[in-house]
C-alpha cells in the first residue's frame, strides 16, 4: 500500500517504506514529463539518488522546434538524502502524492524553468518488477505512475513559454529498488549480460479520463510484467486482467508506427490506440548515455548542456535507441470514445518473436 511517506527518497529496498536493506545498486528516482495539447512542446525532468554510491544526479530536457535541449547535473551527496537539489535543479515536495514544485535556475544553458505539477488522480502502483540473469538479481523495484497537469513557465533562449493546466498535461513516476547503476559490473553473471529486454509503457491523458498500459515481454512475447487500467477522473481505476497488443512497425526499424492495446476484464472491454508522431530521446536524461549514465561519479559537482538536432538522430544508434514517442491517443471504453495524447516509451533489445525481431539490434521486419 502506498502512503505519503513513499513520496520521499528514503527507501532502502524495492518494498514500500515498511522495509529496509542495502544493495550497491539501490536507487530512488523521480521522473516527470509534460506536453502541450498540440504536441509542439515536450519536456522531461528526472532526479535520482544512489545511496550506496553516494551520488545524486538529475536532468532537464526541453524538446521544441526539432531541437532537444539537455541539462545534466551530478553531485556527491555526502550521505545527505533529504535535500533534493543538484546544482541548479531542485524538487520541493509540497503535498505528497499530490503536488511538487520543480525549479531549474538560470545557468550555462538556454533553458530554465519553474513548474508545479498537480495530480489528476491517485497514483497507480505498478506490479513489482523483478528480473534475474541466471542466479544474479538484475532488477527488483516498485514504481508508481500518475498522470498530472502543469503550471508555471519555461524559458528557452529568449522565449518564455507559459504553462497552464488547460494545455499542458503529462505523467510522472516514482520508482525505488534495484537497477544496474553506476559503473559496469566488474564480474558479470556467468550467463553474460542481459541480452533481451522488451519494454513498452503507454500512459495517456484525456479530458476526463486517464489510461495506462505497459508490458515487459520475454523473447517469445510472453509478458513477465504487464498491467492496464482506465479511470474516469473522480472515479475508481478499472483494471484489466487480459491485455493484448497489436503492433505496426516502421520498415527496417525497431520503432512502432502504431500500437493497439486490447483490454478485457469480466464484462468490461476497451481499446487504446496510439500513433506516435515525434520522438524524445531518453539519453537526454542519462538513459544509455556513455558519460552521463545514472549514478556515474562526476566528482563533487558537475554540469553539462547540449542540444540534439532530432532530425539527425539515427534509429539504429544506441545513443538514441531508448525513446518516449509523443502519440495521439484514442480511447474506446464502455461506449465512450475519447481523443487525447500520451507517450509510447520504447526500449526493444534482443529477440521478440511475435514482432519478428532477432538477437541484438537486428532489424528483421517492418509493416508498410
Amino acid at each position: 500500500m502506498l502512503t505519503g511517506a513513499d513520496e520521499f527518497p528514503f527507501h532502502q529496498t524495492a518494498e514500500p517504506m515498511a522495509f529496509a536493506g542495502t544493495d550497491r545498486n539501490f536507487y530512488d528516482r523521480f521522473f516527470f514529463n509534460g506536453y502541450s495539447a498540440d504536441g509542439d512542446l515536450f519536456f522531461a525532468i528526472a532526479l535520482g539518488l544512489y545511496p550506496q554510491l553516494d551520488i545524486m544526479d538529475g536532468a532537464v530536457c526541453v524538446l521544441k522546434d526539432g531541437k532537444q535541449h539537455n541539462v545534466r547535473v551530478s553531485k556527491r551527496m555526502n550521505g545527505e538524502r533529504s535535500a533534493l537539489q543538484v546544482g541548479p535543479l531542485s524538487i520541493d515536495i509540497q503535498k505528497p502524492l499530490l503536488s511538487s514544485k520543480i525549479v531549474l535556475e538560470s545557468c550555462d544553458s538556454d533553458i530554465s524553468l519553474e513548474l508545479i505539477f498537480e495530480a489528476r488522480h491517485a497514483p497507480v502502483e505498478e506490479p513489482r518488477f523483478t528480473r534475474r540473469v541466471g542466479t544474479r538479481g538484475f532488477m527488483d523495484y516498485t514504481r508508481l505512475t500518475q498522470n498530472i497537469n502543469w503550471t508555471g513557465e519555461i524559458r528557452l533562449g529568449s522565449e518564455i513559454i507559459k504553462v497552464e493546466p488547460a494545455n499542458v498535461l503529462g505523467t510522472r513516476d516514482r520508482s525505488w529498488g534495484i537497477r544496474p547503476v553506476g559503473m559496469k559490473d566488474s564480474q558479470p553473471p556467468a550467463q553474460g549480460s542481459l541480452s533481451q529486454f522488451f519494454w513498452l509503457w503507454n500512459p495517456c491523458n484525456f479530458e476526463d479520463y486517464v489510461a495506462f498500459s505497459h508490458t515487459n515481454d520475454d523473447n517469445f512475447g510472453r509478458p513477465w510484467n504487464r498491467r492496464a487500467g482506465i479511470e474516469k477522473l473522480g472515479g475508481e481505476l478499472q483494471e484489466f486482467e487480459n491485455v493484448e497488443y497489436e503492433y505496426k512497425w516502421f520498415d527496417n526499424s525497431r520503432r512502432i508506427k502504431s500500437v493497439r492495446a486490447i483490454l478485457q476484464h469480466d464484462c468490461h472491454e476497451a481499446t487504446i490506440e496510439l500513433t506516435p508522431f515525434q520522438n524524445f530521446y531518453m539519453s537526454g536524461l542519462g538513459y544509455t548515455h556513455p558519460d552521463w549514465g545514472h549514478g556515474m561519479d562526476h566528482g563533487d559537482s558537475a554540469f553539462s548542456y547540449d542540444v540534439i538536432d532530432t532530425a539527425q538522430c539515427s534509429d539504429v544508434d544506441p545513443l538514441y535507441f531508448h525513446i518516449q514517442a509523443i502519440a495521439r491517443a484514442e480511447l474506446s471504453f464502455d461506449g465512450i470514445k475519447r481523443s487525447g495524447l500520451g507517450v509510447v516509451e520504447q526500449l526493444f533489445i534482443g529477440a521478440h518473436q511475435p514482432s519478428g525481431m532477432g538477437d541484438g539490434l537486428a532489424l528483421l521486419r517492418g509493416d508498410a
